[in-house]
């Protein structure tokens, strides 16, 4: 898409390279507390991806792009109060699609 005659800036850009690094530890810990769910809980994809989004809106985001960049995320990987946001977070995700899931 060009606009006014230039290349679009996402086009100009490569964002792939842009990652999040709270989603690898949200997903993981998805994982983890799904395993000992008690209870009846819908698994389909609609509504573990919502639990993924609610629980990453809820952490401090952890964006990198270079090795610099991921060397400070694993840092902020490891520091407990992170690690404890999280699960926290990923907590009260998935007891919120529980209540209300994501389809009819």
């Amino acid at each position: 898409m060009q606009i006014g005659g230039t290349m679009a800036f996402i086009e100009e850009y490569d964002f792939e390279l842009l990652k999040n690094e709270a989603e690898i530890l949200v997903i993981r810990e998805m994982e983890q507390q799904l395993k000992n769910e008690p209870g009846k809980m819908c698994r389909c994809n609609e509504c573990i991806v919502d639990i993924a989004a609610i629980a990453l809106n809820s952490v401090r985001p952890l964006y990198r792009f270079s090795l610099l960049g991921a060397l400070y995320a694993s840092q902020a990987m490891t520091e407990q109060a992170y690690a404890d946001s999280v699960k926290e977070a990923v907590s009260q995700a998935i007891k919120k699609v529980k209540k209300n899931p994501a389809h009819d």
